[in-house]
């Protein structure tokens, strides 16, 4: 595989995980989609742009090139199911509204599958893995905020509208309660926005693993709805009228992150 990720190093111990952000495809995933998914309409649209604030901030950052359409960096590598109900896998077969996302008998072989494993799905992980291991060692603990973004109405994985902010913490095993508890301060300060802490979405693999308090690794999953940032329906714009106050909130959230890590673990 060419190119699979963007990575940037920053100076404080904040590593922020964008798996769903990419756009590239493979050949054969390409060849295969219905029309419908071409235009990938279950990305994590923009993510990226949105949280540009970071960079300036301290914060390390990773992100996905390929679309998770070829492979889904946020699922085990065994494929083992993360949720109950309906969700989609480590290679996707359905849109996110339950259709098939290949056109029948042209899903990448497992040849191809596994090709996709070792060339985009583990330097991603084992980019994580370094970072976390590279700031707990430099600063004696690791924070991993884990940035997602989905339609705020997809009735085939949640009944009614989302809220605008819904953290995950895996029911609190990975990260401090009382960090959860400062992330939420922060959205219900947030007028106009609301929140839920493990409600639909708990946390996905990258929070789930990397996760572990107990050996001074916060990780967080923040699972944003699109309609705070952008426009939900083709061509997907990016709505600065709306980002921009988002982004406001975000980093609010980041700097309560950083600050309760400072307070947790003073030098």
């Amino acid at each position: 595989m060419d190119k699979v990720l963007s990575f940037h190093q920053g100076r404080l111990p904040l590593l922020i995980s964008m798996p769903h952000a990419g756009l590239r495809l493979s050949d054969a995933v390409r060849d295969g989609l219905v029309d419908q998914a071409r235009s990938l309409p279950d990305t994590d649209w923009h993510i990226p742009r949105l949280y540009d604030f970071a960079r300036e901030m301290g914060a390390s950052v990773v992100a996905a090139e390929y679309s998770r359409f070829v492979i889904d960096l946020n699922r085990p590598d065994d494929d083992k199911p993360l949720y109950a109900g309906a969700t989609t896998g480590l290679y996707p077969g359905t849109l996110f509204e339950g259709e098939p996302l290949f056109k029948e008998g042209l899903e990448p072989t497992a040849e191809e599958r596994r090709n996709y494993l070792e060339g985009i799905w583990r330097p991603y992980h084992n980019t994580i893995q370094s970072e976390l291991a590279r700031l707990r060692e430099t600063h004696g603990y690791a924070l991993l905020w884990d940035a997602h973004s989905i339609r705020s109405l997809i009735p085939h994985l949640f009944d009614g509208k989302l809220p605008d902010f819904n953290l995950g913490t895996f029911n609190g095993a990975s990260c401090d309660p009382l960090l959860a508890a400062r992330l939420e301060a922060v959205c219900g300060q947030a007028n106009g926005y609301s929140h839920v802490l493990n409600g639909r979405f708990k946390g996905g693999h990258i929070t789930r693993h990397y996760g572990d308090p107990a050996n001074d690794i916060h990780a967080v999953q923040l699972e944003l709805a699109q309609s705070t940032y952008m426009e939900e329906v083709e061509p997907f714009a990016y709505r600065e009228d709306l980002a921009q106050p988002t982004q406001r909130v975000l980093q609010r959230m980041l700097e309560a992150t950083l600050q309760w890590g400072r307070e947790r673990y003073p030098q």
